[in-house]
């Protein structure tokens, strides 16, 4: 009886009516397919230490695996029947997974500046579109008026956020959002806090109107998640930027 539905199943196919046997939800089911991240959750988990420092020349080992994810997402991207965290989610493991294997493509090296266009080149596809992480960033992350991600996307240096050693997924994306604004916020090494003033990340300075506009705004943003709230009026300056890269440093 297999063999049977398998020799239809050829006829079908060499006939172009596969409506014939499968339903148009079957037919469309592939491309509407949201991605699985759990292969960049174990390429993480193997080369991202809980700092967020990355392990780059171990990375290189599995330059084909993180090539085989990255091609999953480009062939499966985004479509009207996906969810919200779905889609962040989607973005945030592109943006970071390009990171990476843009590094990996110059490595080694001391800093993502040294490459030409970091955020200019369209190093990635999402199906027919090829797409640059500046694109990926400012024309459809930020579009979709979330504020956190600024914490979850990694551009491969000391300041920026750290990589997570987990990737997103839309059913924790709410918990690992928090998780990382956390973080970042109440790092000593990448924001000062005290009563007489905030020393800043500079991507605070970048991104204001992303926080909601002005200096009293952003610290009522701030103030979601610090035990002692500040007064609305504190002094704000910022910290250098440090862009050398987030590797870790081995004798």
């Amino acid at each position: 009886m297999l063999r049977g539905i398998f020799i239809c199943f050829l006829l079908a196919v060499q006939a172009g009516s596969l409506s014939e046997i499968f339903t148009e939800a079957d037919l469309v089911y592939h491309q509407d397919r949201v991605p699985s991240h759990h292969l960049w959750d174990q390429l993480l988990k193997r080369h991202v230490q809980e700092s967020g420092l990355v392990d780059y020349k171990s990375f290189q080992n599995d330059y084909t695996e993180l090539s085989k994810y990255l091609k999953d997402l480009a062939d499966h991207p985004p479509t009207e029947k996906w969810n919200r965290e779905e889609i962040l989610a989607y973005y945030i493991n592109l943006y970071n997974a390009g990171t990476v294997q843009l590094i990996l493509d110059h490595y080694p090296l001391g800093s993502i500046k040294e490459i030409n266009r970091p955020w200019g080149q369209k190093i990635l596809r999402m199906g027919s579109r090829e797409v640059s992480l500046g694109m990926l960033e400012h024309e459809l992350l930020r579009e979709m008026g979330e504020p956190r991600i600024h914490f979850a996307i990694n551009c491969a240096s000391y300041s920026c956020p750290k990589l997570l050693r987990e990737a997103f997924t839309a059913r924790d994306l709410n918990k690992q959002l928090e998780q990382a604004t956390l973080g970042f916020i109440t790092d000593p090494e990448r924001n000062k806090v005290s009563a007489d003033g905030l020393e800043l990340s500079k991507i605070f300075k970048w991104y204001k109107g992303d926080f909601a506009g002005g200096d009293q705004e952003l610290v009522d943003f701030l103030n979601k998640y610090l035990a002692t709230p500040l007064d609305t009026k504190i002094k704000i300056s910022y910290l250098p930027y440090n862009w050398d890269l987030n590797e870790i440093k081995t004798p």
